[in-house]
């Protein structure tokens, strides 16, 4: 009898794991390969109302969606796995590099080589800024295995494996041979996780680029800029169909509501102009006092932001890490918010401190677009006072420590959501 279904996409770097997983457990898995089209359908809304995959549909009717939570499933069947560590600190830490690897890995090389092979829309600056933060976001792997054989203890974990399956097409398509010289911890790492039987045997041959494509449009965009206009109208339709993306796990995405600061209206404080001033003036000497001038707080309010689970923070780049998720989900709200936050501390003793000003009055609309946002403690903050914009000012400037219950915490790094 069958363990249960899984719902896929051949290739997809979030299913081939599974497979993986599954046929190291000796799990008899029934393969159902979902196409894009039929992810939408009713039928398969009932198991993953996203309509995304991969989903787990157990022969027993359990069902479970994203794909961490299903390879921790998968791996815990057998209970004399090695892969999710020996004890609770290594189970963490472990599912620390899963969230690392899902959130921040693949969707940044993503952004960088698919619209160089044309399977997404090319911007060269879209293109420059995904590979700025692959890099920015590989970098911490390349120093945590500058002195580590792996990413979780001294043998191989459900982490390498999860990993180094999100990096597959990254090594495949853009970090190539020069790269690979310049980073050789993570390549050492990747040759020894990826040749690994448990992966070998389900995932696409061991690839190396040797040189990098160029950051300009794919042969194929170039071509079709050179067809007569009426050719280009008619081509419009195949193509869209075609537009499948492999990284992401969804169906075409249903006309998007409005959000619901639009009822609002429009302020007279643009709030761009401060984004403008903030990145292009000196923060101190220019930038803050412009904002304390200019800003509108019947139009807009400002924040402090904490995160409540300080006590779970590891490695600082790691914590800087689940900032930048945590922004990345923001960017449904991004014209109405602006905010820094920072780590502050060292490796297993920091914080996360920010602020942010938003349009409106409640924190609600602005922040609830990212799923996360009840990690964080919003505490509206008085523009009048003099003690909460110096909050606001020290959160921005990034250039003075936090004092927090009496103890200094030293700046570590941070992000800027503009």
């Amino acid at each position: 009898m069958a363990f249960g279904k899984l719902y896929m996409r051949e290739g997809n770097p979030r299913s081939v794991i599974l497979l993986a997983l599954a046929k190291a457990n000796k799990l008899d898995i029934e393969v159902v390969d979902l196409p894009v089209e039929k992810a939408s359908s009713a039928d398969y809304q009932k198991l993953n109302k996203l309509g995304k995959i991969p989903t787990f549909e157990g022969e027993d009717g359990y069902v479970l969606t994203e794909c961490i939570a299903i390879a921790i499933y998968l791996t815990s069947q057998n209970e004399k796995t090695s892969l999710l560590g020996k004890t609770k600190k290594d189970y963490a830490t472990i599912l620390q590099w899963l969230s690392y690897a899902n959130s921040e890995l693949l969707p940044s090389l993503a952004g960088w080589f698919r619209p160089l092979k044309g399977m997404d829309p090319y911007n060269k600056k879209n293109v420059e800024d995904a590979k700025a933060r692959a890099l920015k976001t590989i970098g911490c792997l390349e120093q945590h295995l500058l002195v580590n054989t792996y990413l979780v203890g001294e043998r191989l974990t459900l982490a390498d494996l999860f990993t180094a399956i999100m990096m597959q097409r990254g090594f495949a398509n853009v970090l190539d041979k020069k790269w690979r010289e310049e980073n050789p911890n993570t390549t050492r790492w990747y040759d020894t996780v990826y040749n690994q039987s448990i992966l070998a045997d389900v995932a696409a041959p061991f690839e190396f680029i040797e040189t990098a494509p160029e950051n300009k449009p794919p042969a194929n965009m170039q071509q079709s800029k050179k067809e007569p206009k009426k050719e280009a109208k008619k081509e419009a339709p195949a193509k869209k169909a075609k537009e499948v993306d492999e990284e992401e796990d969804e169906a075409p995405a249903a006309p998007k509501a409005k959000h619901p600061l639009e009822a609002l209206g429009k302020p007279t404080f643009a709030l761009d102009d401060w984004k403008r001033t903030y990145s292009n003036e000196e923060t101190r000497e220019v930038a803050l006092p412009w904002f304390w001038e200019n800003t509108k707080f019947d139009e807009y309010s400002i924040w402090r932001v904490n995160y409540k689970y300080n006590d779970e923070l590891t490695m600082t780049f790691m914590t800087a890490n689940l900032i930048g998720g945590f922004f990345a989900r923001l960017e449904g709200s991004r014209k109405y918010i602006f905010g820094a936050a920072s780590v502050y501390g060292v490796t297993n003793d920091s914080i996360v401190r920010g602020a942010f000003v938003i349009r409106g009055q409640e924190a609600l609309p602005a922040f609830d677009v990212a799923p996360d946002y009840e990690s964080y403690e919003f505490t509206k903050l008085d523009p009048t006072k003099a003690e909460d914009k110096t909050f606001v000012d020290d959160m921005w400037a990034w250039d003075k420590p936090i004092e927090v219950e009496g103890k200094k915490y030293e700046w570590a790094d941070g992000k800027v959501f503009k």
